[in-house]
């Protein structure tokens, strides 16, 4: 049985007989994924079948056909993992309340079961599906290793506050999955035309697909193997370089659910002697990652100037008449058309291969605070450029990260100066001591 306290209650309702549904939305994976076994363990509990269905929205919050090219690989093999498991995959297209509800309906669906997701249109979606259907409906957090609604119930202030909290939870939720085995029942498992989906989706098709990097649990699973083999043994000393190595890479599979975090960290904790690259990991994937996931579970400005604390509000209110150096429009600051080769170099890994290293994301946004007409502005560029390029955008971390650098969301005051006022202060010649500049501008020059 899973841990119930994993599980959030919208909607109750009498049991009744009919089949369990998965709506699958964040976590888009079968393996080591709390949802899905809290449904079949639904479904075996009242001797039903479980199904699970995957609702398709076009251009959501400006994704490209790069990020769906990603998932759409991947959810062809969750389709072919489920079916090898007897259970029923849906592929569903449209705006997700009526969708859903339509199919509830027509399936006589007579539990719902999703996977928690703190942005708000996730949150919206799912309130409205519990408002217009009589049926029990859970979110399970499946992303989390501790669950968002229990770390905390506000929105912490920094890391600081927020590490206690989970780490006194660990050694209750940091458990062993259960088994999947093939479900009972003759089912017409019906195979999705895949290609007919892509070519029906509406959505920007001019950002390409990136072609180095393998969609799907299995593609997770490799990128986390050559990092336990060549990247562990640096991340805490050389993970800042954006020329070493020394990062996981899995950044892309944790947005869309491909990997779990909780397998990850079973695996280094089960496998691995505790070391400082192994406590520094464990940091950045419990710790920091679980932190963004509180600051947009609570902060429902969580993508825009407004969700800045009134400190960072202040002080760059106070400096919001402050002289620039230099002033980019969004398009320039797209198209790497500023005076900075180290800004225009990490705008094009990000453009071209759908990534961007952490310590280059940090500066790339501080950049833009520092060469916009205005810290709202900044916010809105920063976010607008990550959610369009990065395989990862619309992801908490990424809205969080966003908030750190411009508005020292989860940071403190530092040393006043200009444009910046007590926001944390990042210059080229930081980069300089930190790593070889011109080697990483050579790897992405135009």
């Amino acid at each position: 049985m899973i841990n119930i306290k994993r599980v959030k209650n919208l909607r109750k309702a009498h049991v009744a007989a009919g089949p369990v549904l998965y709506w699958m939305s964040r976590d888009q994976r079968v393996d080591d994924n709390w949802a899905l076994a809290y449904a079949v363990e639904l479904s075996e509990d009242n001797d039903q079948p479980v199904m699970v269905a995957f609702c398709m929205v076009n251009d959501f919050l400006g994704a490209t056909w790069r990020q769906y090219h990603f998932m759409l690989k991947a959810l062809a093999k969750v389709e072919a993992q489920l079916h090898a498991l007897n259970i029923p995959f849906s592929l569903l297209m449209g705006e997700p309340v009526t969708t859903i509800t339509n199919f509830l309906r027509l399936h006589k669906i007579s539990h719902l079961v999703t996977d928690f997701d703190p942005l708000k249109i996730k949150q919206e979606w799912q309130q409205q599906v519990a408002g217009q259907n009589d049926i029990s409906f859970d979110v399970v957090d499946a992303h989390n290793i501790v669950p968002c609604h229990l770390a905390s119930d506000k929105e912490e202030f920094a890391a600081y506050t927020f590490r206690p909290k989970v780490t006194r939870l660990l050694p209750e939720f940091l458990d062993e999955f259960p088994p999947l085995i093939r479900q009972p029942g003759n089912h017409q498992l019906q195979r999705i035309n895949w290609n007919a989906v892509s070519i029906g989706l509406k959505t920007d098709f001019s950002v390409r697909p990136v072609e180095w990097l393998e969609p799907g649990e299995q593609g997770a699973k490799v990128t986390f193997g050559k990092f336990l083999e060549t990247g562990l043994r640096c991340y805490a000393t050389k993970r800042n370089d954006p020329n070493e190595k020394c990062t996981s890479g899995l950044s892309p599979y944790l947005h869309f659910g491909h990997i779990s975090a909780q397998r990850i960290a079973l695996e280094l904790i089960k496998n691995f002697p505790r070391n400082e690259n192994i406590d520094a990991f464990l940091e950045e994937l419990i710790v920091r990652r679980e932190l963004s996931d509180n600051f947009c579970y609570y902060n429902r400005n969580y993508d825009n100037y407004k969700s800045f604390r009134p400190w960072a509000l202040n002080t760059l209110e106070e400096h919001s008449g402050d002289k620039r150096e230099y002033t980019y429009a969004h398009a320039q600051f797209e198209e790497a058309k500023t005076h900075d080769t180290l800004w225009n170099a990490a705008q094009y890994q990000l453009v071209h291969t759908g990534t961007l290293h952490g310590y280059l994301r940090m500066y790339w946004a501080k950049k833009i605070l520092e060469w916009s007409a205005s810290p709202e502005k900044a916010m809105e560029i920063a976010v607008a450029l990550n959610d369009r390029y990065q395989l990862d955008g619309r992801d908490p971390n990424g809205y969080t990260g966003c908030a750190w650098s411009i508005g020292g969301v989860h940071d403190r005051a530092w040393g006043e100066r200009n444009v910046f006022g007590k926001i944390r202060y990042m210059n080229r010649k930081g980069c300089e001591r930190k790593f070889d500049v011109e080697k990483y501008i050579q790897r992405f020059s135009k």
